[in-house]
């Protein structure tokens, strides 16, 4: 695999501050996800701490599976408020994230690592507070523990991640429930989508508490 490291355009504060004020409702990738029309849900990846809800912009890894490879050196490319996803193809068999990644992340202002693959030292992430979101665990470490390798490795491209393909700046909006993936071109409509999912469950909510009816709500508001 050849080794590409690209720059990424990072969208602008407002738009991310924006998705950062989502984050304080109920389920904010189901939120996403629902206002892009169910497109660009991620499930399989669970986080380390249940409670964790993050955004940010993506930074991109794609790695080898044939040859997975310490990471650690993509610290260098990324800027606080970034989302680093590892693109690992759902291998489980070497860690590819852990404890001192996750201590460096945070100490750089990483929001979050999102690892197509396994990681280890779930334990000190937790206590670390730091939100990484991953498909399993070993205790097998990266190669490079054994044979020093830090090639090859791709910065800021496209990759997949359960079938979702994840470009370079696209906002991610992660929490228990998964992953919501936005492009940048539709992220202003996507987050006024957002907006009005919010403020349509809050009336949902009061009038369910106000004591409406199933068939009610589905009359006034076709679903829930």
């Amino acid at each position: 695999m050849e080794t590409i490291y690209n720059d990424m355009i990072r969208p602008p504060r407002e738009l991310l501050d924006g998705f950062r004020a989502v984050l304080d409702e109920y389920s904010p990738s189901c939120l996403v996800t629902d206002a892009r029309k169910r497109v660009g849900a991620i499930g399989g990846l669970l986080p380390v701490l249940h409670h964790h809800k993050i955004t940010g912009p993506a930074l991109t890894v794609n790695l080898s599976i044939d040859d997975l490879v310490d990471c650690m050196p993509v610290l260098a490319r990324a800027q606080p408020g970034d989302v680093i996803v590892l693109a690992a193809h759902g291998c489980t068999r070497t860690a590819m994230w852990g404890g001192l990644m996750s201590t460096l992340s945070k100490k750089a202002g990483i929001a979050a690592g999102i690892v197509d693959g396994a990681i280890r030292d779930v334990d000190e992430i937790r206590d670390l507070q730091f939100p990484v979101w991953y498909r399993g665990t070993v205790p097998r470490p990266s190669p490079t523990a054994v044979h020093d390798r830090t090639e090859p490795v791709q910065v800021n491209v496209p990759v997949v991640v359960n079938g979702e393909v994840i470009n370079p700046g696209d906002i991610v909006v992660a929490d228990e429930n998964g992953i919501a993936v936005v492009p940048q071109s539709i992220a202003e409509e996507v987050l006024a989508g957002a907006k009005m999912n919010i403020n349509k469950e809050r009336v949902i909510r009061d009038k369910i508490s106000s004591g409406a009816t199933v068939n009610e709500l589905l009359a006034e508001f076709g679903h829930l």
